[in-house]
């Protein structure tokens, strides 16, 4: 019965999952607003190609 008291108390494992959840959250709104400026970077480029060419 003790130990069970012990493994409730304990929150620091709680405590880790928790910075996990947040840190895969941050990974995952970085991955999307990379991708969106990816897309953004190869339109540019891809106007400043066909300007060129143009030229």
């Amino acid at each position: 019965m003790q130990t069970i008291r012990k493994f409730i108390k304990n929150s620091k494992g709680a405590t880790a999952i928790e910075y996990g959840l947040i840190a895969a959250l941050i990974a995952v709104a970085a991955i999307a607003a990379m991708q969106g400026l990816g897309n953004q970077l190869k339109a540019t480029f891809g106007n400043v190609q066909s300007n060129m060419k143009a030229s």
